[in-house]
């Protein structure tokens, strides 16, 4: 009879269940910011209305960030709602981060972008009115720094491929 000690942790052979669901996880959060990134570019009637769309002069960051008039950090966020500068770089934040997760390639950088992004977000909604400092900001920036570390681009992504390209390396950053 053999005796064991401590917890198992499953087969040792065949793949590990795990890296399809941080694979899953990773395509879902990076559909989340190409969807954002579409519907404010053309106004699908989700998030933004057509009259809205950035293809019909609209904004893509002034409706959110006029709303953070009366919130804590308010006055620098609404100083930045509409300028062309912010909105080129929240929607190429968003678009960049978006396929960087679909594909499976240079997870770490978008990790680190769409992290700083969410955080942004978050602080323009301060002070949270259903939980003293917890939203889907911090849990997206926690799951997309997870995403990173587990390496989940090379499962069903070509995080692999990605990281074998001579550029990537010279510069392991861009992994």
């Amino acid at each position: 009879m053999t005796h064991t000690t401590g917890p198992t942790t499953g087969p040792t052979t065949g793949p590990d269940p795990a890296r399809y669901v941080w694979a899953a996880a990773r395509v879902a959060v990076g559909w989340v910011f190409l969807w954002a990134f579409l519907d404010k570019l053309f106004g699908w009637g989700f998030a933004t209305p057509a009259a809205k769309a950035w293809v019909n002069g609209g904004s893509p960051t002034t409706g959110f960030l006029k709303g953070t008039a009366d919130r804590t950090f308010g006055d620098l966020f609404g100083a930045l709602a509409g300028q062309a500068w912010v909105d080129w770089l929240f929607m190429t934040g968003l678009a960049g981060i978006g396929a960087a997760l679909v594909l499976g390639v240079g997870m770490r950088i978008a990790a680190v972008a769409g992290g700083l992004l969410l955080l942004m977000m978050w602080a323009a909604e301060l002070p949270l009115t259903t939980n003293p400092f917890m939203d889907e900001h911090i849990v997206y920036a926690i799951v997309l720094a997870g995403l990173a570390l587990a390496g989940a681009g090379n499962t069903l992504g070509l995080g692999r491929i990605w990281a074998a390209t001579p550029l990537v390396r010279r510069f392991p950053i861009l992994k």
